[in-house]
Parts: C-alpha cells; sequence; structure tokens
C-alpha cells in the first residue's frame, strides 16, 4: 500500500514536472537540454530508496509468517548498519533533485535568452527596417517638401497674376466709369446748354415778334387796324403760356401729324385758330395749299416770320366774308372750347356754309368724356368756356349738312397718369379714354 502511494506521488512530481517543462526547445529553434531521462533515473532511484527496509509480501501460512517475522528482525538489527547508507541515499537523490531544479533554471535561462533573441531579430528587424523606411521617407519628404514648394509657388504666381487682373479690371472699370460720368455730364451739360439756348432763342424771337408789332404788317395793314383779341387780353404772355401748358412746337406737330392725310390734295384750306402755326407748316411739308386766321397778334406775326400765310381776323367775321363754298377744307383745333355755348352753331353753320361739297372739316378739342381732363388740362387755361361732348358737335354738324363724320379719340390718359391702368378695363374705357378727341366729316 505505502509503495503504491509512493508511486502516485513520484507520477504527480512526474506530471508537475513535464507540465512546467514540456518543451524540448526554446523558442527560437534553440536546442534545451532533455531531463527526461534524468528523471526517469531520478524515479528509478527514490523507488528503490523507498523499497530499503520493506519486507517482500508472500503467500500466508505459518512459514511465511516465521520467514515474515524472521525478515523483520533482521531489517531491525542492521537498522543501525544501513542507517547512514539510506541517509547517503537520500542525500544523493537531493543532489539529483538539485541538479534537475538547476538544469530547469538553465533551460529556462536559456528559453527567455532565445526569447530575447527573437526580440534583438524582431529590434534588428525593425531597424533594418527603420533605416529603409527613413530612407524613403527621407526621399518622399524632399518630394514632398519639392511639390510644397512648387505649388505654393504656383499658388503666388496665379494669386499674382489674379491680383494683377483684378487691379486691372478695377481700373478699367474706374476708366469706363469715369468715361461713363464724363459723357453723362458733358451729355447732361449739353442738353441744359440746348435748353438755354432754345430758351434765350424763344424769348430772342418773342422781342422780335412784339419787336415788328410796332411797324405795318406784311399784307400792309399796321396793328391799329387790326381787330381787339378780347379772347386773349388776359394780362399775361400768351406765348410763354402755350410753350409751357399746350407744349413745344415739335410736340404739337408729332400730335397733328394724324390729320394730314385728311387735307393731302386740298388747295383752299383754312386753319381756324392757327396759333403758332404748327398745323399750316405740316400742311406745307405735305404740298397743301393753306392759310390761317388767328386773333392773337404775336401768333400771326410769328407765323409770318415763317413763310406762312395767317392774318390777324375774328373767325366768325372773317367766315362770314368768304364766299360760299370757297374752301375745300377747314382744320379747328383747340378753339371751340373758348367759345360761348351760343355760338358755337354759328361756328359750326358759316364753317359749313364755306365748304364746298365734300370739303373736309376737322374740329378736335378736350374730351369731356374722360375725366382725367379735368384733373389735369382743361381749367390751366383761363380763356376755356366749358367743355363740348362729341354727341353735341355731331349734332351740329349734322344740322348743318356735314355727314360722314368719323370721331377719333387722342391722347390716352394713361400715357400721362399711369396709375389709370390700375382701372378696371371697361371703366377706363368709358370715363379715362382719351384727354381730347376729333369730329372728321365731309360737306354732303
Amino acid at each position: 500500500m505505502e509503495s503504491a502511494e509512493l508511486v502516485a506521488i513520484l507520477q504527480e512530481v512526474r506530471d508537475r514536472v513535464r507540465a512546467r517543462h514540456p518543451q524540448t526547445s526554446a523558442p527560437g529553434s534553440v536546442p534545451l537540454a532533455d531531463l527526461m531521462p534524468l528523471v526517469h533515473a531520478r524515479d528509478a532511484a527514490l523507488g528503490k530508496v523507498a523499497s530499503i527496509g520493506i519486507v517482500n509480501p508472500r503467500r500466508g501460512g505459518p512459514v511465511n509468517s516465521l520467514i515474515q517475522t524472521w525478515k523483520r528482525l533482521v531489517a531491525r538489527v542492521l537498522d543501525w548498519h544501513i542507517r547512514e547508507q539510506v541517509v547517503f541515499n537520500r542525500r544523493v537523490m537531493d543532489c539529483f533533485d538539485a541538479a534537475i531544479e538547476a538544469l530547469n533554471e538553465n533551460n529556462r535561462a536559456i528559453t527567455d535568452l532565445a526569447a530575447l533573441r527573437l526580440e534583438a531579430e524582431e529590434l534588428k528587424d525593425i531597424r533594418r527596417h527603420w533605416a529603409e523606411w527613413r530612407a524613403g521617407w527621407e526621399v518622399k519628404l524632399r518630394e514632398t517638401e519639392a511639390h510644397y514648394l512648387r505649388n505654393v509657388g504656383e499658388l503666388h504666381a496665379a494669386f499674382q497674376h489674379r491680383v494683377t487682373l483684378m487691379d486691372a479690371n478695377f481700373h478699367e472699370t474706374a476708366r469706363l466709369q469715369h468715361s461713363d460720368f464724363t459723357a453723362a455730364l458733358r451729355e447732361g451739360m449739353e442738353h441744359t446748354r440746348r435748353e438755354f439756348e432754345r430758351l434765350i432763342h424763344s424769348e430772342l424771337r418773342l422781342i422780335r415778334q412784339r419787336s415788328q408789332l410796332t411797324g405795318p404788317l406784311p399784307n400792309g395793314r399796321g396793328s391799329e387796324s387790326a381787330p381787339e383779341p378780347q379772347a386773349l387780353a388776359t394780362g399775361f404772355d400768351s406765348a410763354a403760356f402755350a410753350e409751357r401748358f399746350r407744349g413745344s412746337e415739335d410736340y404739337v406737330k408729332a400730335g397733328q401729324q394724324v390729320y394730314v392725310p385728311y387735307f393731302t390734295g386740298r388747295t383752299r384750306v383754312l386753319d381756324l385758330g392757327c396759333g403758332r402755326g404748327e398745323f399750316l407748316e405740316l400742311l406745307r411739308a405735305a404740298g397743301v395749299q393753306a392759310r390761317g386766321i388767328d386773333l392773337s397778334v404775336e401768333s400771326v406775326a410769328r407765323c409770318r416770320a415763317k413763310g406762312l400765310e395767317a392774318e390777324v381776323a375774328d373767325l366768325f367775321s372773317f367766315l362770314a366774308a368768304q364766299p360760299e363754298g370757297s374752301l375745300d377744307g377747314i382744320f379747328c383745333a383747340q378753339v371751340v372750347e373758348h367759345l360761348f355755348p351760343e355760338r358755337l352753331p354759328e361756328l359750326i353753320r358759316l364753317a359749313a356754309r364755306s365748304l364746298e361739297p365734300g370739303g373736309v372739316i376737322t374740329l378736335e378739342t378736350p374730351n369731356p368724356e374722360c375725366l382725367a381732363i379735368f384733373a389735369t388740362h382743361f381749367y390751366l387755361d383761363p380763356t376755356h368756356t366749358r367743355p363740348v361732348p362729341h354727341p353735341l358737335l355731331v349734332f351740329y354738324l349734322e344740322e348743318f349738312g356735314v355727314g360722314n363724320i368719323e370721331v377719333k379719340r387722342l391722347s390716352p390718359a394713361v400715357d400721362t397718369m399711369p396709375q389709370v391702368s390700375k382701372l378696371p378695363d371697361e371703366f377706363r374705357a368709358a370715363f379715362f379714354d382719351g384727354l381730347d378727341y376729333a369730329v372728321m366729316g365731309r360737306k354732303l
């Protein structure tokens, strides 16, 4: 029983040793001393040492009992003799254990050295790779630095180029703006100069015209023989008034251009209230022979200064003195609103009487159906008496033998009053259409 326990203990020790040192070579292919034969020898020796003094068991019986008794007696007698041998054997086994342990420590040291060798090789490999990487890194560093410097140089050149372009563009823009400003300033100064010259010329012309009125008129009649212009005895400069509120001569002629086709081919046209002679100039340019009458001495003098045929006369007296059917065209613009209402039929009758059959008559006047006319132009002229609705004017013409009547609305209110464009179309057409209208007809 004791030997079985001893064998189990030895096996346990052997397993521990094998578990502690299972390898026969250190890492890195470094061979280690194989201690297993020595361990086996030690185990065998321990078995022999353990068997010293043990009596071998035998089969039972008296003889065996006697023999075992004798063996135990002999063992007890020889115990003093073999005691030293047993101690020596145990010390030798202790020496074996110490040697095995020393060899194990040696193997562990060799294993550690092998690990250090692997680490050294790894460090050597790292060092070699580090040297190679460092060389490549330095090359890449130089290339990167060169590339960076090249990019910086290119960016600097591009920046300088862009700055140069921006500076050039700025100077060019400034130059163009200066040129535009200079041109606009020059144009504005030229426009101002022209306006001043036109104003000075207009004033000088008025002065010359007024100075001419003190002498005889081109037709041989003196100013004292002319009828008194009662309608224009207002006490202000009628020429300046017409320039401001009726418009310039070019503006009036542009609006009256629409009537020229109605008088083309005529030879005896009369302009009632010819004013500054705008329509007479249009007819002369179209090759139509025409003359005008007006109560304003200044206006007639102005027409004659232009080479137009005009004279100072009262339109009622002048028409009454004309032979019946002696005219083939009558034009009367912005006149009937100056007459008293009871005299308008008389004017229409005299005009129709003076026309030959087929003769054309055109009457232009402010349009009372356009409410904007009362807010803008009609009451600016203090010589206006009352507006004339076109149905009334058409009625008078038809009463005195004028037919083929056409009504044309002129000068849309929206052109001078953009606010009316927001009104509904039907309402605007009914109450804010043309500021003026014209009635054209032919003597039947």
